[in-house]
Order: C-alpha cells, then structure tokens, then sequence
C-alpha cells in the first residue's frame, strides 16, 4: 500500500530579525556567555503593549480610538481592560474599562521589534537612545513612549488626542546582562 504525503503543509514565515538571530545572534551569545545548549541562550518570548487610558472615566470614545491604534501598531486585535476595583477619588467604578493591551508573539513580535527599533524609535524628536536601566532584573526590558504618532500606520490628521503607551519585552534571559546583549545584538539603540 502506497503512503499518503501530507499536503497540509504551512508555509514558515521568518522575519528579518528571526534570520539575524538564527544565524548571527545565537552564535554570538552562545560563545559569550558558555552555553553548552542551544536552549540556555536567551530568545524573546513575547511584546506586551499597553495603553493606560486616564480620561475613559469621562470619554468612553477614547477607548474606541485607543484600541483602534493599538489594532493598527500590533496588526491584531487588543484586550480592554478594566478596573478590580471602585475608587471614588478617581471617579472610577469595578468593571470600568480603563486601558487596552495587545500581547504579541512570533512573526508578529519581530516584525513590531523590527519596527519599533527602526522605524519609529528614530523618529522620536532629541532621540539619544533608550535606557540601559529599564530591566527588571530578570531579564525583562520595559520601555515607555509618550506619544503613539512615532508610527508610520498612524495618521496624523485622525488622531483627536495623543496618546501614550508601554511596551514590555520578556526574554528567556535569566539576568539582565544576558538580556542586554540579546537586545543590544538585535538593534535596540542604548544610550551610549
């Protein structure tokens, strides 16, 4: 009996900076830090956005717009998020939508990597390069951006206000050296 191939197959797509990974960055780290493994090297593991949106206690329209922005940058649909609890101080009532949040893995994550590290970062006015500081010791890099114009997808004459957002890298990395050379080796511009 003749076997049956398989004519299911799902084309790979690989970005730009997967391939700079495979191929230049592993090895790179690989022979820095001693790994015996291929799987001890630090890999990124996913992007986490997200918009705190301060003024949707009184204007449910932001939300709308933050999470038509955040579609837009990230190329899938976010999550709204919403108040544990009622905080009257802060008009805010449990179960208020208060911000958006997208989380990114795979091709989706380098190419928004790729893009923030080249593309929008740049484009940022008196840029000098981001904070070496911002780990959180456990190899995690989070990075704050007060404005979403930086971004090419991101119509400048549509946008009623601006926006902040932030961004948080998680890594495989067990220290922060560890993910400050996975992230320097992939073009993360660090200040000097």
């Amino acid at each position: 009996m003749a076997e049956k191939k398989n004519t299911n197959k799902v084309a790979q797509v690989t970005t730009r900076l997967q391939t700079l990974y495979k191929q230049e960055v592993l090895p790179e780290l690989m022979k820095e830090f001693n790994y015996s493994s291929v799987m001890q090297a630090p890999k990124l593991v996913k992007i986490v956005i997200n918009m705190g949106i301060g003024e949707a206690t009184g204007n449910s329209k932001a939300i709308e717009e933050s999470v038509k922005d955040l579609t837009q940058l990230s190329g899938q649909h976010p999550v709204v998020t919403k108040a544990k609890k009622s905080v009257a101080n802060f008009k805010l009532r449990e179960n208020q939508a208060v911000g958006a949040k997208v989380t990114l893995r795979g091709v989706r994550m380098y190419d928004f990597l790729d893009k923030l590290m080249n593309i929008a970062l740049p484009r940022v006015r008196d840029f000098r390069g981001v904070s070496k500081n911002s780990f959180d010791g456990r190899g995690n890099y989070a990075l704050g951006i007060k404005e979403q114009l930086i971004f090419p997808e991101i119509d400048y004459d549509k946008i009623t206000r601006t926006q902040g957002m932030d961004i948080i890298i998680v890594t495989t990395a067990q220290s922060d050296k560890e993910a400050y050379s996975l992230l320097a080796r992939l073009g993360m511009p660090f200040r000097k």
